[in-house]
């Protein structure tokens, strides 16, 4: 027996030495990471090897994908056009390359802003190559910015346009016995739809065509402009026939319509990269390359101290705090609060891409905006992908509002969800019963659906909340609320008959927000801005800057691989949504029709029932 216990002792103590020195090991390595400084950025091409999305704001990755390389590769908007914009006058850089054979998109409005400051690199004198084995509508529409747009020989340009199906699941709720009950105003609030029909009504299948419409004109336009001798419109609108035209090669097909330069294999597209930009002689065949997180870490200033703030609302708008890419009403306004605090703040640029989420967090960032208007310190609202819901709710406290035509907006509408199981626990032969002191005892009832009282008094409370949207849409924007409820209704708008509406002020994107900031402030020519939202960590900031982007997922390998969306990540989005409005009760201010992010973000938590009706009748 002690004998037994001696190895027992022993296994222990080396366990516990074994792990120490691993403890040793990794802060040791983890301080030499966190105190090593980069190379150098040499000369040759700026490579925007972009394999994930385009965001206004990333999310903070946790720790194991870091090391893992897993979840979506996000890139900056603003540290893009930033470093293309240094790059047009930086001599280091000879060219620029666009790699998107893994690049996953980043909306409409987005790409627009990327894709101008890429034909400013191009009118600065400096060749941008794009090069894909497939492009869709997305990296087509960066790429068409570019000089030379090459192919894969093997590759394909398919160009399919805003649309698609939605899933419907009564059919399904019906075969489990849940019931949705539901609480909604407007019309077009078709965000419920999923769960009480099993298709689309007349209504959301009206705005869903207009919308998309309107979206398609503004990308055709967008490539129109960026390459003027392109065939665009006819390879719209008769694909096959422009296929047969080339003898079946859909490599020669998009050649002939001008939509690409050149087919070449990548060692081919590496050739002219190096004869832009030098070959690398220490690899064969190779060219000077410079790495993008490396540029933007050496070319980017995100701690700048300039006189007009700038304030991120991206993702979806929960209570309380939350980190970056997701809208945290108590961490934004705080940051808010914090600015206003500095008196070297003179004015305030709110960049909104969200498709809104509480209407609690929504009201409490909108409070701190105007907070700031208190105090004589201009708010001008940019729009970007998507500024709907309960994110055209906190556009309301600007004094001016930019969008692009391609921007979503509007969404003015409110609806609750809450499923109930008197159905299920039927089909199982189970029951329910109980006592009542009040009318409201035990409810909402989830097991035999809630009582009459209940159903009045959530409903009551969405539409409580509805004409406060109203209200402080039709005091915004000048308008009586009769006048706002003609075009809110949940009806969902490009940002061009958004414009003529008025809903919002004019067109333009963050550049023309800081400019009219800077005007209404004035200040001059003055344009520095600092950035009021979280940091990213020094950690993180590491593992961007040191990561191998050759690490990320490989391309896809052939056309159609590439241009597919991914069935698993269609039923993700699918899953979170319903998981989302079916979590229990919440009376929401979102945009269900907008588009959403490739990954689907986890269900915030929410409040309990009576907590809501509180907080809503308060």
């Amino acid at each position: 027996m002690r004998f037994v216990k001696a190895v027992w002792k022993l296994l222990v103590g080396v366990k516990d030495a074994l792990v120490l020195i691993l403890m040793l090991m990794f802060f040791g390595g983890l301080y030499a990471a966190l105190s090593a400084r980069p190379a150098p950025v040499g000369d040759g091409v700026l490579v925007m090897d972009l394999k994930g999305i385009v965001v206004e704001q990333p999310t903070q990755a946790a720790f194991a994908d870091m090391l893992s390389g897993a979840g979506v590769r996000e890139y900056r908007l603003s540290d893009l056009t930033a470093a293309l914009d240094e790059a047009r006058t930086d001599d280091r850089v000879k060219a620029v390359a666009l790699d998107l054979d893994s690049f996953l998109g980043g909306g409409q409005t987005a790409l627009g802003e990327l894709g101008e400051a890429v034909r400013r690199v191009r009118a600065g004198g400096k060749p941008v190559v794009a090069y894909a084995t497939a492009y869709s509508d997305d990296s087509y529409q960066l790429a068409a910015n570019a000089s030379e747009v090459w192919l894969s020989p093997m590759g394909a340009v398919a160009l399919a346009g805003p649309g698609g199906k939605n899933l419907y699941f009564k059919g399904l709720m019906d075969k489990l016995g849940i019931t949705a009950n539901v609480y909604r105003v407007g019309t077009y609030k078709s965000a419920i739809e999923p769960f009480t029909r099993s298709d689309m009504s007349p209504e959301a299948k009206e705005n869903a065509q207009a919308l998309a419409g309107a979206l398609l004109e503004t990308w055709r336009q967008h490539v129109a402009t960026a390459r003027p001798k392109t065939a665009v419109d006819a390879y719209l609108r008769d694909p096959v026939a422009a296929l047969n035209a080339a003898g079946g090669d859909l490599g020669k097909a998009a050649v002939a319509a001008r939509l690409v330069d050149k087919l070449g294999e990548r060692s081919a597209y590496e050739a002219r990269l190096a004869a832009l930009g030098g070959a690398d002689v220490d690899r064969k065949g190779g060219y000077k390359a410079i790495r993008l997180a490396a540029y933007v870490n050496d070319q980017v200033d995100r701690d700048s101290t300039g006189p007009i703030g700038i304030v991120t609302v991206a993702g979806e708008i929960v209570d309380g705090k939350a980190g970056a890419g997701t809208a945290g009403g108590e961490t934004i306004a705080r940051a808010i609060e914090k600015g206003l605090r500095d008196d070297g703040l003179k004015a305030l640029v709110v960049r909104v891409d969200s498709p809104g989420g509480s209407a609690i967090a929504s009201e409490r960032i909108r409070q701190a905006l105007l907070g700031a208007r208190a105090k004589k310190i201009p708010v001008v609202i940019s729009m970007g992908n998507v500024a709907a819901s309960g994110g055209y709710w906190v556009a309301t406290a600007g004094d001016r509002i930019f969008a692009e035509p391609s921007t979503i907006t509007g969404s003015i509408g409110v609806f609750g969800i809450l499923p109930s199981f008197q159905g299920s626990l039927e089909k199982l032969g189970i029951g329910a019963d109980g006592v009542k002191t009040t009318p409201l005892s035990g409810e909402p009832d989830l097991l035999a659906g809630p009582s009459p009282e209940a159903n009045q008094m959530i409903q009551a409370g969405v539409e409580s909340i509805y004409r406060q949207f109203l209200g402080i849409v039709a005091q915004a924007r000048r308008k009586t609320p009769a006048e706002i409820d003609r075009i809110a209704q949940g009806r969902v708008w490009d940002g061009g008959t958004a414009r003529q509406i008025g809903l919002v002020d004019q067109f333009g994107g963050l550049d023309e927000a800081i400019a009219a900031a800077a005007g209404l402030a004035k200040l001059g020519d003055e344009r520095g801005v600092r950035y009021l939202d979280q940091a990213t960590t020094p950690f993180a900031e590491f593992m961007a800057l040191f990561g191998d982007e050759d690490d990320a997922e490989a391309a896809p390998t052939d056309a159609f691989a590439a241009l597919a969306p991914a069935p698993s990540g269609m039923l993700d989005v699918a899953l979170a949504d319903l998981k989302r409005i079916l979590s229990g009760p919440s009376i929401q201010v979102r945009c269900l029709d907008c588009p959403v992010e490739l990954r689907p973000t986890a269900a915030p938590e929410r409040l309990g029932w009576k907590a809501m009706l509180i907080g809503l009748l308060s």
